[in-house]
């Protein structure tokens, strides 16, 4: 046990900004809902936009709100690990939908 870290020198937020980062979260998550629920005559594709634009900033607000990760010297690791997972997870996903898409095209030949 005697190799028990401390970890007060980290920051780990305040409640002000755990408060801040729940009410942007929740917001984020309404507006599609509401936008999805209760406007049926929106044209589709800018529903879609709406619910990514809303994804993707409730991610960045995740992970600066929550996970604390910023470009500060400290984090400069844990910053790049997330850049690098980023693009990992980005190739797999294009990758798939490459290999998915050309098996298609030589499935539906007639």
């Amino acid at each position: 046990m005697s190799g028990h870290e401390s970890h007060a020198a980290h920051y780990h937020g305040t409640m002000k900004s755990y408060v801040i980062g729940f009410v942007l979260a929740v917001i984020l998550t309404a507006i599609p809902f509401y936008v999805v629920m209760n406007m049926p005559n929106m044209v589709s594709s800018t529903k879609i936009t709406i619910v990514a634009v809303c994804a993707a900033i409730q991610m960045v607000v995740h992970i600066m709100y929550f996970l604390h990760i910023n470009t500060s010297k400290e984090q400069r690791w844990n910053f790049i690990s997330m850049i690098y997972t980023i693009i990992v997870i980005g190739i797999i996903v294009v990758g798939s939908i490459w290999v998915l898409f050309g098996q298609h095209e030589n499935m539906m030949l007639s």
